[in-house]
């Protein structure tokens, strides 16, 4: 019931009222006035804009699994401040810290999960995405201050954080192919 009231047909051709609502408030505040002329207006404006131009219907690819969200974010606000304190070390420790630059590849083919990992990985201090390589779904990242063996380190790091992502936002074909 509710989605026809948001959407109402016309014509033939959907009409939905929230974007009507938005091109509305767009026009009134180009128009710089409230009056009942310019509401009118910008109502009559945006319904006509959105029955002639329609906008074609997207999936971004995403949904929020709630349980699997705290968990991302409570893991990766642990990522940040680890990363930082880190980081921070590197920087007031005498000498060159450990660097090198790794490839992780991610098992998922969702462009938006590996979007989503991807500026996920360049936002935790001390690491930064430098390539994306789509033939072989692979990152080239950079990796400051990590003692070990950074190509095992840099993997497990992006393979933890693609499963993380995958669960809180992935579909539920996003959440098999992880496997």
């Amino acid at each position: 019931m509710t989605s026809r009231l948001l959407t109402p047909r016309v014509f033939g051709r959907p009409v939905p009222v929230p974007l009507v609502a938005w091109l509305t408030l767009v026009w009134v505040l180009l128009w710089g006035s409230v009056s009942p002329l310019t509401l009118a207006g910008g109502v009559v404006a945006g319904a006509l804009v959105v029955w002639l131009l329609p906008l074609p219907v997207l999936d971004p690819g995403i949904r929020l699994w709630p349980v699997a969200f705290v968990r991302f974010v409570a893991w990766f606000g642990l990522d940040l401040v680890t990363s930082t304190v880190r980081v921070v070390f590197w920087v007031l420790h005498p000498g060159p810290p450990p660097t090198g630059v790794v490839r992780a590849p991610l098992r998922t083919s969702s462009e938006s999960m590996i979007m989503m990992v991807m500026v996920a990985v360049s936002t935790v201090p001390g690491s930064l995405v430098l390539e994306y390589l789509p033939e072989r779904r692979e990152l080239v990242l950079h990796l400051l201050g990590r003692r070990g063996d950074l190509d095992e380190i840099g993997r497990a790091e992006v393979a933890g954080l693609e499963s993380r992502i995958v669960r809180a936002f992935g579909t539920s074909a996003d959440r098999e192919e992880l496997g």
